[in-house]
């Protein structure tokens, strides 16, 4: 009977699969929705069936060869150890399951199963080193509390400074013009929007930071300053802990590199392999279950 391994990197927008055989072929590739684990156990493992389903079909495989599949999850929200067992106490049709966090399969990845380290800065943000099978984690408690450097936070200061710019108290700078243009120059709708508003929601504003950067924007530029200074703080904190090869990644960290001090940017390195790759790689590895 062949045998096949699975990587799957799951999160709150989407779960992507990718199925190989024993020789490390190509067996084919699968997308489905949320399996982000603190969004529903079961939610998450329907779509994680789901993509392998499309994967297996594109190679030719159907639900029988699941029993044949040593699946390896990189899902977000596994670091909550209630929402892991809740998810490890599920009945499923693979030969196992080994489940650890997105960030985890990005740094094996990233360094092809090496010791390293990554530093995760999209809307939300979080540091992780590898060495052996220990994790040294810093940030990525989630946003309001945490996250610095991510693009909710960055959205969020960007707003408090707007208000104090329509107030009249800092300047008003063509970056703040134009998020007050997004509010149709209303302050009041600003704050009924704030109420409700996702990370997602703040995390709007960080494409325009950097483009009104590049224009010389005074406001634009102290945030991406600030915004550079936060993500520094993580990597140097993984320094501190032995990382001397810190890939970045996500939208906002991909673009940073160059507001970082030089001594810190000789840190940096490119990834090898991308989240599903490092999910691979500890499929059929119970050692790399988090819990």
């Amino acid at each position: 009977m062949s045998l096949y391994y699975v990587g799957i990197d799951g999160g709150g927008t989407s779960c992507r699969a990718r199925i190989r055989d024993e020789a490390g072929q190509l067996i084919g590739e699968g997308k489905s929705g949320s399996a982000n684990i603190l969004l529903g156990v079961e939610v998450a493992m329907t779509s994680i069936i789901d993509a392998i389903a499309q994967a297996a079909t594109i190679g030719g495989l159907t639900e029988t060869d699941f029993a044949s599949m040593h699946v390896g999850l990189a899902l977000a929200g596994a670091e909550q150890k209630s929402a892991w067992q809740d998810f490890m106490a599920l009945p499923h049709p693979f030969a196992s399951v080994v489940l650890n966090t997105d960030a985890y399969g990005a740094c094996i990845g990233a360094h092809n199963g090496d010791d390293g380290a990554i530093m995760i800065a999209g809307t939300g943000s979080c540091g992780i080193y590898l060495t052996g099978t220990k994790q040294h984690v810093v940030g990525g408690r989630e946003f309001p509390i945490s996250d610095q450097g991510g693009g909710a936070v960055m959205g969020l200061r960007l707003i408090q400074q707007v208000l104090l710019a329509d107030d009249g108290i800092v300047e008003k700078t063509p970056l703040a013009e134009h998020v007050l243009n997004h509010f149709h120059h209303d302050v009041d709708q600003i704050v009924s929007w704030s109420k409700s508003a996702l990370p997602r929601d703040y995390g709007q504003f960080s494409p325009a930071i950097f483009q009104f950067a590049e224009q010389g924007d005074s406001l634009a530029i102290s945030m991406l300053k600030q915004t550079a200074a936060d993500i520094e703080m993580f990597l140097v904190a993984l320094n501190r802990k032995g990382a001397t090869r810190i890939c970045l990644m996500g939208s906002i960290a991909e673009r940073i590199k160059a507001w970082l001090s030089p001594p810190v940017q000789n840190w940096v390195v490119d990834a090898q392999f991308d989240a599903i790759e490092g999910a691979l790689m500890f499929a059929a590895k119970p050692e790399h279950n988090l819990y």
